[in-house]
């Protein structure tokens, strides 16, 4: 069985994201989303179980695709999956730290192969931090985000700003 493991912090997951993964499903006869926390990351919009209720949300439609959150080593997941690791890159500063990300994954677990996909033209542009933006200003979402999860990233910043009236 060829496996693979798609990576990311989703903070949201967006169609860039999406389309990375159905790529990934169509090559891999399992693909397995790991939701991890990124420590370079500090202003995170959703919790770690909010992400994997919206990548699963986003996924349920792919039979051969599943989701979990993993607070470890990308490398350890990717072994414990027997998977390659696919990672998506959408300009030249995105292959360059994937491609060192790759080296060092490969060094820490010897035999794990790395692919790098370049973004479908028109996610080339695409970023959580530029989906944070939008729906930090209640603006449009479809564009950017699996129609899918919009109703729960409503529901989820609904009830953020009714505990904070409270």
């Amino acid at each position: 069985m060829r496996n693979a493991v798609c990576s990311g912090s989703f903070d949201p997951v967006t169609l860039g994201h999406m389309d990375l993964i159905r790529r990934a499903a169509q090559c891999f006869d399992q693909v397995w989303v790991c939701v991890s926390p990124n420590a370079d990351k500090r202003s995170q919009m959703f919790t770690p179980e909010q992400k994997l209720l919206l990548v699963q949300t986003a996924v349920a439609d792919m039979p051969n695709v599943a989701a979990e959150l993993w607070p470890g080593l990308l490398a350890d997941y990717a072994i414990s999956k027997n998977a390659v690791i696919v990672r998506g890159v959408r300009n030249g500063s995105d292959f360059d730290n994937e491609y060192q990300l790759a080296a060092i994954n490969r060094h820490l677990r010897p035999g794990l192969e790395t692919l790098l996909l370049p973004a479908s033209g028109p996610y080339q542009y695409f970023s959580s931090s530029m989906a944070r933006e939008m729906i930090r200003y209640q603006q449009p979402l479809e564009n950017c985000l699996p129609k899918e999860i919009i109703p729960l990233i409503k529901k989820i910043r609904e009830n953020i700003r009714e505990k904070r009236e409270n």
